[in-house]
């Protein structure tokens, strides 16, 4: 670069509309960091051509010059302030850091120090990318415009560990140069949901279990494409891992793979690929592009190069297609796999896509009996279980309610064959299925007791073993009791 091109580029990257908010110059200055600042370079013709000039260098973590500064003075329009840590990577300011005493709450240096920069020193964030708080004790990390209770842990260097909520974990976990330069590259999205903008940072657990998501994408070729199964239970940011590690393969591998997010509901298509858009992975273009509307279409897509495919696994349906084999990459990202694996669908697609990479994303644990979900996808890739998310405050617990005098009570009316007829007839699609677990799964527990079932069971003349069926089962027959009896 010559002097010209470097004061075009420092120029770009100081510049802002004095009307822009600071969450809006923090975005625009972002992507100016992590992918380059547009520089105008003449060609030897006379003629002239964009490059991107590179602010950080991603790949070698040792070429970049990383400082952290105590007790930083600066200056603001009207106030002054003196900053505990400021961390600089190429004398850009990516990290504060507020300290307190490990007598006083780590939230007060939310409550007291953090929001009084915003106002004073509000041009110290318009590059920052982690905010961490802590007493030496507890330590906690966010993002600008997050709200205290968004800022999380960060407990463990490997998935394996119990965990410590020790601000040297969290140090040696974020501030580690490959692993600061990773979160910053492939660990930020900004959501544009609502209308609003929300900077989101991947948790501890979302960070583990995609990179462990990367270590088997990178072996595809040696486990058959397996990539494995993704448990993070429900509540844990599933969805953002899925965009994580979309991110992090299109940033990191060559060639231009081709996603395709499989749900097998519409809600859920509808709503896993407005994340994807709102979270910027589709560019410019809107969500509806990128969703298959009918077997053929979803044919014609995979024949393309697309960078991303939404579908239902019914879409799968045409079993005489013949099978594709691209030159590029195909992964197919399989949201709530435990259920979406199953049946002639998912063989039609196996059939369609042999070459295909595939990962499966559960919030569910696989039963041990589980063996078409293991030769689908291979074994756990990554685990966060429901008891490892509530510790860390990933999602609220459960409590048990004592039942048994109710069942102990339970006087079941006789089923009549009117019933067993519409039960017969039923015929639910996947979301009614979802609606009737969703609102009878309070009851499951009454519904399954041993007097309730032995007496519609004896009553019907229906063998003893078929008793136990499923959650919709009990909920449709619950149902139909309301409508019938």
């Amino acid at each position: 670069m010559n002097e010209s091109q470097i004061s075009e580029a420092q120029k770009a990257l100081e510049n802002r509309l004095s009307t822009s908010y600071p969450l809006q110059v923090n975005e625009e200055k972002y992507f100016l960091i992590r992918d380059g600042i547009p520089v105008t370079v003449k060609k030897p013709n006379g003629q002239t051509e964009t490059k991107k000039a590179a602010v950080i260098d991603f790949q070698n973590p040792d070429n970049n010059y990383f400082l952290a500064v105590k007790e930083l003075k600066i200056h603001g329009a009207l106030y002054r302030r003196r900053t505990d840590i400021v961390g600089f990577v190429n004398g850009i300011p990516l990290l504060f850091v507020e300290l307190k005493k490990n007598t006083v709450d780590v939230q007060n240096a939310y409550d007291d120090n953090y929001t009084d920069y915003q106002d004073t020193i509000p041009h110290l964030f318009y590059y920052n990318a982690f905010l961490m708080l802590s007493n030496g004790t507890e330590a906690k990390i966010g993002t600008l415009g997050s709200q205290y209770e968004f800022f999380h842990e960060w407990k463990r260097l490997a998935e394996e560990e119990q965990g410590s909520v020790a601000l040297e974990t969290m140090l040696r976990g974020i501030c580690r140069k490959e692993n600061f330069l990773d979160l910053f590259e492939n660990f930020i999205l900004y959501d544009h949901s609502g209308g609003h903008t929300a900077k989101i940072l991947a948790r501890n657990h979302q960070y583990l279990g995609v990179n462990e998501a990367m270590k088997a994408y990178a072996a595809r070729k040696l486990n058959d494409g397996k990539l494995g199964v993704f448990w993070h239970t429900q509540g844990s940011g599933k969805s953002y891992s899925m965009v994580f590690f979309a991110q992090k393969v299109r940033r990191k591998f060559e060639g231009s793979p081709t996603f395709v997010i499989l749900t097998d509901r519409e809600e859920l298509n509808s709503q896993i690929s407005d994340t994807f858009e709102n979270c910027g992975l589709l560019g410019k273009t809107k969500a509806a592009k990128f969703i298959a509307t009918s077997g053929d279409d979803l044919v014609q897509k995979l024949k393309g190069n697309p960078s991303f495919i939404f579908t239902l696994i019914q879409k799968f349906n045409k079993p005489s297609a013949e099978p594709i084999y691209p030159d590029h990459d195909i992964i197919i990202m399989s949201d709530e796999a435990h259920r979406s694996q199953y049946g002639i669908f998912a063989d039609h697609m196996m059939k369609l896509l042999p070459t295909a990479a595939r990962i499966g994303f559960t919030g569910t644990p696989l039963l041990s009996s589980d063996n078409i979900t293991a030769r689908t996808f291979g074994g756990y890739v990554s685990v966060y279980d429901f008891k490892r998310a509530v510790e860390d405050g990933a999602t609220v617990p459960l409590y048990y309610e004592n039942r048994g005098e109710k069942i102990a009570d339970l006087h079941s009316p006789k089923i009549t064959e009117q019933i067993l007829d519409a039960i017969e007839n039923a015929d639910l699609d996947v979301d009614q299925q979802d609606k009737l677990e969703a609102e009878f799964a309070k009851e499951i527990h009454l519904l399954t007791a041993e007097p309730r079932i032995n007496d519609p069971a004896a009553s019907c003349g229906v063998l003893r073993e078929v008793a136990p069926l499923h959650i919709v089962e009990y909920a449709i027959l619950l149902c139909l009791r309301f409508f019938f009896i």
